[in-house]
């Protein structure tokens, strides 16, 4: 036995007793058998009949001495009615004067040996109120019971309840599991079926059901002082603990269980697109499988951005957790590392900290390039005009030039504005895109890019966008202190969360673009967007090549930048090698656009008749070309300037 076994025996044993009817008296008395008495003590003396209730009442109230007294006149006058006899008995124990209770409770089961008579023996021989009798009357108390148990009446849950608390203290464990077995099959809901119960599960250390039996004891009749006692004894500390921990593995195995939910609902709403898209009339605009499936990336999305949140206090009490494990295993094996327990305690907050100011850090967003005026590029705004009435759709308000390959158009304003189609539509046109693009293949372009704001692929998306700056906040303040580590749970959880949060989002736009595209495709024709799209992949490749050359080779000359957006000298041969590789990669899931041979296969189908377009080059329709190409050369130069130095 441990040491809280014994400590249950010493400390409970007389309370449950005192909650049973140690005195052979009941709180609630059987009125039939008790209307029974009443008629075999009416034959005998009728005149007794309300003496013997006025003593049954006297001791149920605990007023043991005026029911001394009553059943001593019941004795006197009807020496052999048993149940008056017996219950004197009992009462002269209660009081104190064992011998002759004793005495009395004998004769009783020498007249008959009922099961009522042998209990109310055994309550005397094991003590009666204080169960502070010797080992011998105890067992002796214990073969009565055994003997009520088995007679034709059988044992009542509170006989049962004392036969177990007496072999239980007597280390007589056959007879101790035969009570208690029949104590729960037969009275499941008594007193002491819980109560025992309750002491299994504590000797089993199993705290959480100890708790639930001791209190469903309680409910049953065990005064609530004993109940608390027992609670306070270590049961209550111990199952607070299993919960929290019960709770806490099943929140943290309902997380991991979300995010694989995430997961795979990822990959099952990337293989249906891919599935509706290729089954898809392409010279519809949108099917309405297609349009199911971006209504569901939509709620996916918003529901693994508010996830991230959700996360966030999960990791939290990981890396708690993680820490503070680590040390306590320390301190359990006898040796704290003083330096490297510092250093894990500084880990966990400054990652902590990290991730709260991820959440409330604000990075002042800015254009990505300088607007271009119409003055400056007026038949340029003539044709995105024109693009706009052609997809029908409303035209950019602004225009934002670069120094790259940028191509893409985004909105500015609230969420409300861009849910009414009030915010404002930006254009991001590089500079670097447009040697040697053909206008009619650039109108085709930017009918796609006019397909985004049809689809009003630009008006959502807030939850998504904010989730991602927040992780790359995040991701950045962990470099930035040094917690970007293998060790650092709350790394591992980013890194897993951006992986799940990118094969989503990438889906979702890989739909868009398709349905970009075939707008361009049906507003121009497949050629058309055939050829702006290898022009667009082609010039990216080209013009990074390019750019990367010239600007290594001017940083270390020392020398300005002016051949930025001239590739004359730039290898042929392996810009067409990495633009046919380019062309002819499949899509992977990390790809935000499908790769450019599926773009064009999807599209090949369209039935559009081709509109005329004015033949040259798009910088023709710019005022004065040059002078934007030094703007954006300059605006390079200032930002390698730092590296000559």
């Amino acid at each position: 036995m441990n040491p809280f076994t014994w400590w249950v025996w010493g400390r409970f044993v007389v309370a449950i007793c005192l909650s049973c009817a140690a005195l052979g008296a009941q709180s609630a008395r059987d009125q039939e058998r008790e209307n029974r008495y009443l008629e075999e003590l009416r034959a005998l003396r009728p005149e007794l009949t309300d003496v013997f209730k006025r003593a049954n009442d006297a001791l149920d109230s605990n007023n043991v001495a005026e029911a001394i007294s009553l059943y001593r006149q019941v004795y006197a006058g009807a020496p052999s009615f048993e149940p008056g006899m017996r219950r004197l008995g009992s009462a002269l124990v209660y009081s104190g004067n064992r011998d002759e209770g004793l005495r009395l409770c004998r004769k009783a089961v020498e007249l008959h040996r009922s099961s009522a008579n042998l209990a109310t023996l055994a309550y005397a021989l094991a003590g009666g109120h204080s169960l502070s009798a010797s080992s011998d009357d105890k067992r002796e108390a214990l073969r009565l019971l055994g003997e009520c148990r088995v007679s034709p009446e059988g044992a009542d849950a509170d006989e049962l309840t004392l036969a177990a608390q007496l072999a239980y203290g007597l280390d007589a464990n056959d007879e101790y599991e035969r009570s208690v077995e029949e104590l729960t099959r037969r009275f499941p809901e008594s007193v002491g079926a819980h109560y025992f119960a309750a002491i299994r599960a504590a000797m089993g250390e199993q705290w959480i059901r100890a708790e639930r039996e001791i209190k469903n004891a309680g409910k049953a009749g065990l005064p609530a002082e004993t109940v608390e006692k027992f609670l306070a004894s270590g049961i209550r500390s111990r199952a607070f603990g299993w919960k929290l921990a019960w709770g806490g593995g099943l929140a943290f195995a309902a997380w991991i269980l979300g995010l694989v939910l995430l997961l795979g609902i990822g990959y099952l709403l990337s293989r249906a697109t891919l599935r509706s898209t290729e089954n898809a009339d392409p010279n519809l605009p949108i099917t309405e499988n297609e349009r199911r499936i971006r209504r569901l990336y939509r709620v996916v999305l918003n529901a693994a951005g508010v996830y991230y949140y959700i996360s966030l206090p999960v990791v939290l009490v990981m890396v708690l957790a993680a820490c503070g494990g680590i040390v306590f295993f320390f301190l359990a094996i006898g040796w704290v590392p003083i330096k490297l327990t510092i250093l894990l305690v500084i880990g966990a907050v400054v990652t902590i900290v990290a991730m709260v100011r991820s959440l409330f850090v604000k990075v002042s967003s800015e254009d990505p390039g300088r607007e271009l005026r119409r003055a400056e590029a007026p038949a340029l705004w003539q044709l995105v005009d024109e693009v706009a009435r052609d997809v029908g759709t409303r035209p950019v308000d602004g225009i934002q030039i670069t120094p790259g390959t940028d191509l893409a158009v985004y909105e500015k304003g609230s969420w409300r504005e861009k849910m009414q189609d009030r915010a404002t539509r930006i254009l991001i046109l590089g500079a670097g895109i447009m040697n040697g693009f053909e206008i009619a293949q650039f109108r085709s372009v930017l009918a796609h890019e006019y397909g985004h704001f049809s689809h009003r692929d630009t008006a959502g998306g807030d939850v998504a966008l904010r989730v991602r700056n927040d992780m790359i906040k995040f991701y950045y303040a962990m470099v930035h202190s040094g917690q970007a580590s293998y060790f650092n749970l709350a790394f591992h959880f980013l890194r897993i969360y951006h992986y799940i949060f990118r094969r989503i989002s990438h889906g979702a736009t890989r739909l868009q673009e398709v349905l970009a595209d075939r707008v361009a495709a049906q507003t121009y024709g497949p050629t058309a967007f055939a050829g702006g799209l290898q022009h667009v992949v082609r010039r990216a490749i080209e013009f990074d090549r390019w750019a990367n050359l010239e600007i290594d080779q001017v940083i270390k000359a020392k020398a300005p930048l002016v051949r930025l957006y001239d590739a004359a000298d730039c290898d042929g041969t392996l810009v067409q090698k990495d633009f046919e590789t380019a062309m002819n990669r499949p899509t992977t899931p990390d790809d935000t656009h499908p790769s450019p041979a599926d773009r064009l296969r999807l599209v090949s189908a369209v039935r559009a008749t081709p509109k005329n377009s004015e033949s040259g080059e798009v910088w023709s329709l710019f005022a004065e070309p040059d002078a934007i190409k030094r703007e954006m050369l300059a605006r390079v130069e200032m930002q390698i300037a730092q590296f000559r130095k």
